[in-house]
């Protein structure tokens, strides 16, 4: 099966719980690399409109795994319905993406 690069985008409560996830999914080797930053995030929950803080989550991985990081990342989440949102990457730098397959196929 042929690797399919993307970024895995997800937010969290808090910026402990987001470097929580990122630290487990680069240790199992669900991801190569997970960039983490403060993020305003409006949205409607409960049919109430919500303006809070929120640490966004780009997550770089091979995404034939996908299902399988979906469902760690739903271990590890607080939320009842974690963001949890698959963009594939159209081109890169090969010595980039070769390195994600190498980080993500450890896992294998």
């Amino acid at each position: 099966m042929s690797q399919q690069y993307g970024v895995v985008l997800v937010t969290a409560e808090s910026e402990e719980q987001a470097r929580a996830i990122a630290s487990a999914l680069v240790k199992e080797h669900y991801a190569a690399c997970v960039s983490i930053m403060p993020v305003q995030s409006v949205y409607t929950w409960e049919n109430e409109v919500h303006n809070d803080p929120e640490w966004q989550l780009i997550i770089k991985t091979d995404l034939n795994q996908f299902s399988q990081l979906e469902t760690r990342i739903c271990q590890l989440h607080s939320y009842d319905v974690p963001e949890i949102i698959a963009l594939p990457i159209q081109a890169g730098l090969s010595a980039y993406l070769n390195w994600i397959g190498d980080m993500v196929s450890a896992q294998s």
